[in-house]
């Protein structure tokens, strides 16, 4: 996508100097790429103005330096936040809809995890806790337990990793190798994970995957079998006994089935209630484990500390992940006793359990349950798509606004309803301009992923600032 591309190039120095001298170490044919790219960044150039010197500074050496499979929307370099507010190195401030990618629930600078994790700083970072015991990890464990009534707990690093665990949970624990999963669904990247995801086909282009037979997820806005919630019956769901387990995959050869409480990277696809519910019917018919990517919808973003408690289904394994750590790199896969009875040595990590990311998950945790969060999220939700449904009424491109707690999506389209992916780039990019931090997902389609601490006047701050975006798009 062009909002992704422009920050992947060289530096304009370099590009200028390859274009006077027409020397570089690649064919013609590179030559000529070398020379699209740069005509695309001369393109973006008014936005990478919009910042001070110093982040165009840094954003130059980062260029150069960094792997350019990272994707950067916009040319925001930040130094320092607070709450729901982010200043970038020149000193601009921002707010921000975006949180970390929906990790900092408890909002920046928390004074209660900052202390949490300044008391840890000064005792240890890091003990090996795959090969030795410490307290920070159990304290976390036990509060898991309580938030999510599972009685066991795997930790890792990220979203991926605990995926990949569940992963291999369900395949020792079946004795079966075949997943299924959903189209448009995202859980991660890593090849494992890479093997359920399926959102883009940049993601899984040249690598091998494990055996994954993925579905149709209930999309109603873009039904994919062109039915009328709740007429549908809720086919989406059943084709995996009507058809996959019929034609593709057999029951008796599938360990788990993977789904995501409400698609994040796919689109903040939010799905009716009886979808989950036909689907953990499913699996408990046929004798098929059922885990919840809760990675983004964790940690009560949705409300409840489980997107999953919205529609009243449990998993039997749950992943989780980004707003665990309050920033700080953590993962963790729940299940119960009875499935999570692997013996020594079967899984394990160097860094999971780190004793910081611990301490700063537990403080994040008591934080967020003793704030009355789950009551906040319904209402400042509900709040901020009241006000995106009165934008809907006056900008046409605004095709469809849903979502649960604070995650929210906003789809931008064409007149024909057909999806408008450079139309939502464009309203990203006035909005950063203006000061409101915004991300795209799916295919067209804007997410509003707040930290959980965000006030009624922020939130219309940004909202008013996002209102002069989309005049500015619509143009």
């Amino acid at each position: 996508m062009e909002g992704e591309r422009f920050l992947n190039h060289r530096t304009p120095e370099e590009l200028e100097k390859w274009k006077n001298t027409g020397k570089t170490e690649g064919s013609e044919d590179s030559m000529k790429e070398l020379e699209t790219e740069f005509n695309s960044f001369e393109q973006e150039v008014g936005l990478l103005d919009t910042v001070g010197p110093k982040a165009r500074e840094i954003i130059g050496q980062d260029c150069n330096m960094v792997s350019a499979c990272v994707s950067r929307p916009y040319p925001l370099v930040v130094d320092r936040a607070k709450g729901s507010v982010v200043r970038d190195i020149d000193g601009k401030e921002y707010i921000d809809f975006v949180a970390g990618i929906a990790v900092m629930n408890a909002g920046y600078s928390n004074p209660e995890v900052q202390a949490a994790i300044s008391a840890q700083l000064e005792k240890m970072v890091h003990c090996g806790y795959g090969d030795f015991f410490a307290e920070p990890p159990l304290k976390l464990a036990k509060k898991l337990r309580d938030l999510s009534g599972y009685s066991k707990v795997f930790y890792c690093n990220s979203g991926a990793e605990s995926i990949e665990a569940a992963m291999k949970l369900s395949l020792w624990k079946t004795k079966r190798q075949n997943f299924i999963s959903f189209y448009n669904a995202f859980h991660g990247r890593t090849l494992g994970a890479l093997s359920l995801t399926c959102s883009k086909v940049r993601h899984k282009e040249h690598f091998p995957t494990i055996r994954t037979v993925h579905t149709d997820y209930a999309y109603c806005y873009r039904c994919p079998l062109n039915l009328d919630y709740p007429s549908c019956g809720i086919e989406c769901a059943k084709q995996i006994e009507n058809l996959v387990f019929r034609r593709e995959l057999s029951p008796e050869d599938t360990a788990a089935v993977f789904v995501e409480p409400i698609q994040g990277e796919g689109g903040y696809i939010v799905p009716p209630v009886e979808f989950h519910k036909e689907v953990r019917r499913i699996c408990t018919d046929n004798d098929v484990l059922l885990v919840a990517d809760e990675v983004q919808t964790g940690c009560f973003r949705t409300g409840p500390f489980l997107a999953m408690e919205n529609f009243e289904v449990r998993a039997d394994i749950t992943c989780l992940a980004k707003a665990l750590g309050s920033g700080l790199p953590i993962g963790a896969m729940l299940a119960d006793n009875e499935l999570m009875d692997w013996p020594p040595g079967v899984h394990s990590n160097t860094f999971g359990g780190n004793l910081l990311s611990s301490a700063a998950a537990l403080a994040s945790l008591e934080f967020l349950e003793k704030e009355n969060t789950e009551n906040h999220v319904r209402e400042m939700g509900a709040h901020i798509r009241h006000r995106l449904r009165e934008l809907q009424e006056n900008f046409p491109c605004i095709g469809d606004v849903r979502g649960l707690g604070l995650m929210t999506g906003v789809e931008i389209v064409k007149p024909d309803k057909s999806i408008d992916p450079v139309r939502r780039d464009k309203i990203i990019r006035e909005a950063f301009k203006d000061g409101v931090l915004l991300l795209p997902c799916g295919d067209s389609v804007i997410r509003f992923s707040p930290p959980l601490v965000m006030t009624d006047e922020e939130a219309d701050l940004g909202l008013d600032k996002f209102e002069k975006a989309l005049k500015k798009a619509v143009r």
